[in-house]
């Protein structure tokens, strides 16, 4: 007996086209890696050069998750205060504002 869900293959394609892009995002990776870590977390941070310029590419060896962010969204991060971090922390693997539903 196989196990099966509704969805699982749009969410198996999903993945297999995230991991494909991470790949690509990886091989155009510009200087070193730098690695952030605590007793609570641990992030791998690149500059990656993509078609639309370069971005910063922010990965959690953990959990898979990563993220690409442009100039004018890692400025952003400059603008928030403590309540919006604490905010995304208080609500792990989760974004901040889901996306509405269509």
């Amino acid at each position: 007996m196989k196990l099966s869900w509704e969805g699982e293959a749009e969410d198996a394609a999903a993945a297999a086209r995230a991991g494909s892009e991470l790949e690509t995002l990886r091989a155009h990776a510009e200087g070193d890696v730098v690695t952030v870590g605590n007793e609570f977390a641990e992030v791998r941070v690149s500059k990656v050069l993509t078609r639309n310029g370069a971005r910063l590419l922010v990965e959690s060896p953990k959990s898979g998750q990563w993220i690409t962010l442009d100039p004018l969204e890692l400025e952003s991060l400059t603008w928030q205060n403590t309540a919006t971090f604490s905010a995304m922390v208080g609500n792990p693997f989760a974004p901040l504002f889901p996306e509405a539903e269509q």
